[in-house]
């Protein structure tokens, strides 16, 4: 279960970031508050999301990333698992 915290965004946005992503807060009209720069490896999320919708912009996100597990810290791999997890039940339900 994903708290909806400071702490746990924080968490969230280290998975990209440790793969060599570069995450943005932008102002713009974002059909699902984020985009991804093609080839570029630069993630833009709304920066007027709050806390909740900027970590659901990431659930839905990471798994959609080329995310290099052998490049994360041990916590990332776990929280990246999870993450990858709960978004395949969610596309089987």
């Amino acid at each position: 279960m994903i708290k909806y915290t400071q702490n746990m965004l924080n968490k969230l946005e280290t998975v990209p970031e440790q793969c060599g992503y570069v995450l943005r807060y932008e102002r713009g009209t974002f059909q699902s508050g984020y985009c991804i720069l093609d080839n570029r490896k630069v993630v833009v999320l709304n920066k007027f999301l709050q806390t909740e919708g900027r970590i659901n912009a990431l659930l839905e996100i990471i798994p959609q990333l080329e995310i290099d597990t052998t490049l994360l810290d041990d916590s990332s791999r776990k929280l990246y698992a999870e993450v990858v997890e709960n978004a395949a039940s969610d596309d089987e339900g």
